[in-house]
C-alpha cells in the first residue's frame, strides 16, 4: 500500500507591520487546510529585507495567530537566518549558466523599448543578457549588479486550486528576472522556492495577487530540482466600491480588530465572508476543521461590508 503524502503548509508573512483582514484570510484558509488533512503547519517569517522587517512586528504577527487560535507546528523560520541557504542555490543556477549580472537602473528599465508585461509590470529587454565580460567589468566599476535568471520560450502551465488552469510564457510577461537585488538581498521569488522545496511544502495558500509570480516560481523549482506544492490562490478582498483593500487601511490590521471583535466573532465573519458557513455566527477556529472543504471557497472577489472595519471600540 502506498504510503499517505504528508500534507505541510505554511504562513509566510513580512514583518513589515501588523497583520491585515487578507493576510488573517489566507492563514486561516491555509491552517484549516492543513489540519483536516492531519498534517503540520509552519510559520515563517520573511524577514529578508533589513529596511523593511522589524522583530517587534514579527512578535505581533505571532501574538495575533495565537489569539486567532491558529497554531503552528515546529520553531518559526526566520528567512535572515537562511542566507547560506540561498546563497548554495543560487550557486547551483549559476554552475547552469542560468545567471547573469544586471546593472539597469530602474530609470533604463522604464527608458527600454521593451512592451509591459502583464499586470502593468514591466518587461524586460534582456539587454544585459549578452553583455561581453569586458563590458561587465567595465559596469561592475560604476554599479553594483543585480543578478538576473534566463528564462526560455517553454510554456508554464499549473493548474491552481481554486482558480484555473494558468499558462504563462516568461519570456513574453517578465522576461529574465530578477533573483538578487543590486543590495545583495535575495528577491521573494528565489527565498520563497528554496523555502518551500527545501521545507517539504506540499501546499501553499497565498492572495491572488501573487498568482502571476507563480510561473516564475515553479520555473525556479524545476531548474532548482525541487518539489512543487500545490497553489490555492484566494480572491482578493474588496470594499463595497469595488476598490481592493490594502495594508494602508489601518481600519483592518489585527490591532483595531481586536478592539472590535472577540476572536470567535472574528472568525465567523471570516468565515461566512470566504464562503464556509451560512452565517456570521462567532466560532472557534477549531471548530471549522471537521468540515472545512476547498469547494466551499468561493473562486470571485469578496466584498467586505463596512460594518466588519469601520472605527469603532467595544465599550467595557
Amino acid at each position: 500500500m502506498e504510503a499517505k503524502e504528508n500534507v505541510r503548509g505554511r504562513f509566510a508573512p513580512s514583518p513589515s507591520g501588523r497583520m491585515h483582514l487578507g493576510n488573517v484570510c489566507a492563514a486561516l484558509l491555509s491552517w484549516l487546510s492543513v489540519r483536516s488533512q492531519q498534517g503540520d503547519w509552519v510559520l515563517r517569517i520573511e524577514d529578508l529585507d533589513p529596511r523593511r522587517s522589524r522583530r517587534e512586528y514579527a512578535k505581533w504577527i505571532q501574538s495575533d495567530l495565537q489569539w486567532l487560535g491558529l497554531d503552528w507546528d515546529e520553531e518559526p523560520v526566520w528567512q535572515s537566518e537562511r542566507t547560506s541557504i540561498y546563497e548554495a542555490k543560487l550557486d547551483q543556477l549559476q554552475r547552469q549558466n542560468l545567471i547573469y549580472p544586471c546593472f539597469c537602473s530602474r530609470a533604463d528599465l522604464h527608458s527600454a523599448s521593451a512592451p509591459h508585461g502583464t499586470d502593468g509590470e514591466l518587461l524586460y529587454s534582456g539587454r544585459c543578457r549578452n553583455l561581453s565580460e569586458e563590458q561587465r567589468l567595465a559596469q561592475a566599476k560604476i554599479r553594483r549588479p543585480a543578478l538576473r535568471i534566463s528564462v526560455n520560450k517553454a510554456p508554464i502551465s499549473f493548474t491552481d486550486g481554486l482558480q484555473r488552469q494558468i499558462i504563462q510564457h516568461l519570456d513574453q510577461t517578465c522576461g529574465d528576472f530578477i533573483v538578487r537585488r543590486s543590495d545583495g538581498v535575495f528577491a521573494y521569488q528565489l527565498a520563497v522556492v528554496v523555502d518551500d522545496g527545501l521545507m517539504g511544502m506540499t501546499e501553499v495558500v497565498r492572495g491572488l495577487d501573487l498568482l502571476s509570480s507563480t510561473p516564475r516560481q515553479l520555473y525556479l523549482y524545476r531548474c532548482l530540482g525541487l518539489p512543487e506544492p500545490k497553489f490555492y490562490h484566494i480572491p482578493l478582498l474588496m470594499n463595497v466600491q469595488g476598490q481592493r483593500l490594502s495594508k494602508r487601511d489601518q481600519a483592518l490590521d489585527l490591532g483595531e480588530l481586536r478592539r472590535r471583535w472577540s476572536a470567535p466573532e472574528l472568525i465567523g465573519k471570516l468565515a461566512w465572508l470566504l464562503g464556509l458557513r451560512e452565517s456570521e455566527e462567532a466560532i472557534e477556529a477549531k471548530a471549522l476543521i471537521h468540515d472545512f472543504d476547498w469547494a466551499k471557497v468561493k473562486r470571485e472577489p469578496i466584498f467586505v461590508p463596512e460594518t466588519l472595519f469601520i472605527r469603532s471600540y467595544k465599550i467595557g
